[in-house]
């Protein structure tokens, strides 16, 4: 039996949903996690913004307005982005958790374990499809450096397995021969 719940299922699945990669990295834009943290987007910039401090760089930045696009465009849930006037934040894991930290509430600290588990399990994906691409082509180049040999061996035994055809008989035919007549 799972020890998870159907809405702990249910949250793992919206958030996956929520979650972007731009610019190489994993990210989940302001709108979507203010949604997830039940406080409207213009809240949770506002709390970003007071405390600029805890949010360096590798924490969050602001989309360019190609990235926006480029998201509105990719993204159907993220369609009421197209019209707003402001470029949206992208909050890595890091500031997903630093973003529920500066709301202080109750719904965002509780959210915000469901989306560290999602962007855990998520690297953890992505490094085990990094792992199984790996290795076939670990074993394409090991293989590879022995073809030859192998070529070779198989050569040898397909010689030593294979059933000798029986030598040529000299057929002698019955009956009567013109040639033996003409001998004599």
């Amino acid at each position: 039996m799972s020890d998870r719940s159907s809405g702990d299922i249910i949250r793992q699945v919206r958030i996956e949903r929520a979650i972007l990669v731009i610019r190489g990295r994993r990210v989940i834009t302001d709108s979507e996690l203010a949604e997830l943290y039940g406080v409207p987007t213009r809240r949770l910039n506002e709390q970003v913004k007071r405390n600029a401090s805890r949010f360096p760089g590798d924490f969050m930045f602001r989309l360019t307005a190609g990235e926006k696009a480029e998201v509105v465009a990719i993204c159907d849930h993220l369609q009421s982005l197209k019209f707003s006037p402001t470029l949206p934040n992208a909050f890595t894991e890091h500031g997903a958790i630093m973003a529920a930290n500066v709301l202080n509430s109750e719904l965002a600290v509780e959210m915000s374990v469901h989306v560290v588990r999602t962007f855990v399990r998520l690297r953890e994906a992505a490094a085990q499809h990094a792992e199984l691409d790996r290795r076939p082509r670990q074993l394409e180049r090991r293989v590879g450096k022995h073809d030859f040999h192998i070529a070779g061996i198989v050569k040898k035994l397909r010689e030593l397995t294979a059933v000798p055809s029986p030598p040529p008989r000299k057929v002698r035919r019955i009956g009567f021969n013109r040639e033996d007549e003409q001998e004599e």
